[in-house]
């Protein structure tokens, strides 16, 4: 493998990851952005954006996550469409990073890799997965025209993804194990006064079941126990979201959950490692507040280089 040497190296590319790669290459730091997956992270999920500054408008998640990336790459941050897979502390301005392609050393290093959507853990999720399964309605809405479909969770994500799926599906079934949703106001009305979206309540999906596709989920009623089940096309799986931070276990302080744990300057326990974003314990959880992250953890990562 090729070895090269950086001064930041940040690894993801959601909004906290590019901010902080705008922030360092603009500051004259020679930097390098890692992203696996999906420039713009969990936010080119959001089909619009309602709250993000700027934009009274509002703006698509995807476009929104272009930008941030046009706009970092403007000051020659260096991006990479690979995988990290391994991380070494070798010295308090040495930090080495491997990915699928070489092997990168840094005096900083900013994890960003946000997060990723959680399972529901129940027979048949993993083997339909694809095959009617889904964790991103943006994605997949369009296989689903004039079909049933349902929608597991009662929070914003969950039912932003009900909303958008009521212009494709014949009917969209949201089904919560609480009583109510947990989205917020405007949301629920938006979903409520949607006269494609249908609730079921207090009830968990016990399994997926088909033949080749999706044909059906089995239900179970939390409060009496009761079982069911309901014909469907497909299920879109929006519970909630786990950290991305099965690479740096054992190296930094992680919260009972996993989260990475930080100061108010974005750092870690260990010494030129920072982490912002979703990543991180205590994330506001939108992309404003990862951008900030973002901003933060650049500003502090150059103090290091020049003060630590």
């Amino acid at each position: 493998m090729n070895e090269k040497t950086f001064e930041v190296i940040i690894i993801g590319g959601g909004p906290a990851g590019l901010t902080a790669g705008l922030y360092a290459s603009r500051a004259g730091l020679k930097s390098l952005l890692i992203e696996k997956g999906v420039f713009g992270g969990q936010l080119t999920n959001a089909e619009h954006v309602e709250n993000f500054p700027g934009f009274p408008e509002g703006i698509s998640g995807i476009e929104l996550g272009d930008r941030m990336r046009e706009q970092a790459s403007k000051y020659n941050l260096k991006i990479e469409a690979t995988e990290a897979i391994g991380i070494e502390l070798q010295g308090k301005k040495n930090k080495l990073v491997k990915t699928l392609d070489e092997t990168c050393t840094t005096g900083t290093l900013i994890l960003a890799g946000g997060s990723v959507r959680k399972k529901l853990g129940v027979p048949g999720e993993d083997s339909y997965t694809g095959k009617g399964v889904s964790y991103c309605a943006t994605c997949d809405s369009a296989f689903f025209i004039d079909m049933p479909v349902v929608v597991v969770g009662g929070g914003d994500a969950a039912l932003t993804e009900a909303l958008h799926l009521a212009k494709h599906a014949s009917t969209v079934t949201v089904i919560h194990r609480r009583h109510e949703p947990r989205a917020t106001k405007v949301l629920q009305e938006r979903a409520f006064a949607e006269p494609k979206i249908k609730f079921l309540w207090s009830t968990i999906i016990s399994a997926i079941e088909g033949n080749d596709l999706v044909k059906r989920v089995k239900l179970a009623n939390v409060q009496t126990g009761g079982a069911s089940q309901l014909e469907t096309a497909g299920v879109f799986i929006s519970v909630g979201f786990e950290p991305a931070t099965g690479l740096v276990k054992g190296l930094v302080l992680l919260d009972e959950v996993g989260h990475i744990i930080t100061n108010e300057k974005m750092e870690t326990a260990v010494p030129g490692v920072l982490a912002a974003g979703d990543i991180r314990h205590n994330s506001g959880r939108q992309a404003i507040t990862a951008a900030g992250d973002g901003a933060t953890a650049a500003i502090n990562a150059q103090k290091y280089l020049t003060e630590g």
